[in-house]
């Protein structure tokens, strides 16, 4: 399968914009859709990219934005909401649910088969967060249109990377403060690199063995989310004591958080660490799946302010 323009839906986010490298870097024409186009400057000097200042929460919208496109990508996502609601509110319904559906029927009537879809580990619709709920409903929707179209669902861990807002955020937070209140310790995760996942996407496009199927992305390695707290201490040289915080005084902290403009913890995000974020047995990976060690990573953009870091980095870059 010759894939030659591709949509890319939620392009100008965190994975949006290693795939849109990827993308660009492999001659593919790249169309992403964006409201603020002053605000992803970053993507539009990118050869092959083209970024139009659209609303694609219309179905109409969409299928003029497919004309002529040879694939969809679709990683729309948000992690909280200003509303709470059961089973989820209005916003996840529209971002995970409602905006799935409008892109399957668009591509139907485009007649743009080949759809890829961001879901993500855990996702279920009887999920205990809203988060991963609408993820769940969201997925169900873009499965149930195999036969019609060859769709490719994607259900990546948490992601670490350069630009992340996970362990850089705990850098942060531990440069800053001399205690770090931590609730939730025991959480598992099996962070999986950004630039891995961007690679598990295109790899897919082309490839009719991935049709119809739903593959977990993870990390070779898992943790408790006190282990990941404990490395990035130690990548930044901090003293800084941790407070295991109890399960009360977690949904506290969580709740103040949320009131913030740009929230960077919810209680609909502790309420996802309820499930962990972890690989079973049953999992399904996607073909010649070999994930990058956190380890040889992280050291790159977190540390990057220590003499090992930037050491580190030196190896990174020169393939050592």
């Amino acid at each position: 399968m010759d894939i030659k323009k591709v949509l890319l839906l939620g392009g100008s986010g965190f994975v949006g914009t290693y795939i849109a490298n990827r993308l660009s870097q492999r001659g593919v024409e790249v169309t992403i859709p964006t409201r603020r186009r002053e605000r992803t400057k970053a993507l539009i000097i990118q050869p092959n990219v083209e970024m139009p200042e659209v609303n694609i929460n219309s179905e109409e919208v969409l299928v003029s934005l497919m004309q002529g496109q040879d694939a969809v990508i679709n990683l729309v996502g948000i992690l909280h909401s200003r509303d709470v609601q059961l089973p989820y509110s209005k916003d996840f319904a529209e971002a995970h649910v409602e905006l799935p559906k409008k892109i399957v029927a668009a591509c139907k009537k485009a007649g743009v088969r080949r759809l890829v879809h961001m879901s993500a580990l855990g996702a279920n619709p009887k999920g205990p967060s809203e988060y991963l709920s609408s993820k769940g409903d969201g997925e169900a929707a873009v499965l149930a249109a195999r036969g019609d179209l060859d769709v490719t669902v994607f259900r990546p861990s948490v992601m670490f990377g350069l630009g992340d807002s996970f362990l850089a955020m705990f850098a942060g937070v531990l440069r800053k403060l001399p205690f770090f209140p931590l609730g939730f310790g025991h959480a598992r995760f099996q962070p999986v690199w950004v630039a891995d996942v961007a690679d598990a996407f295109v790899d897919s496009l082309g490839n009719p063995a991935t049709f119809g199927q739903a593959y977990e992305l993870v990390g070779p390695r898992i943790y408790t989310l006190r282990e990941l707290v404990d490395y990035t201490a130690g990548l930044v040289g901090s003293t800084a004591k941790v407070i295991p915080l109890s399960e009360g005084f977690a949904y506290l902290q969580a709740g103040l958080m949320w009131l913030s403009p740009k929230p960077l913890m919810s209680p609909d995000n502790l309420r996802s660490m309820q499930v962990d974020n972890v690989c079973d047995g049953s999992c399904n990976l996607p073909p010649n799946w070999r994930p990058t060690a956190l380890e040889a990573i992280a050291p790159t953009y977190i540390a990057h302010n220590t003499p090992k870091g930037k050491l580190d980095g030196f190896r990174y870059r020169a393939g050592r």
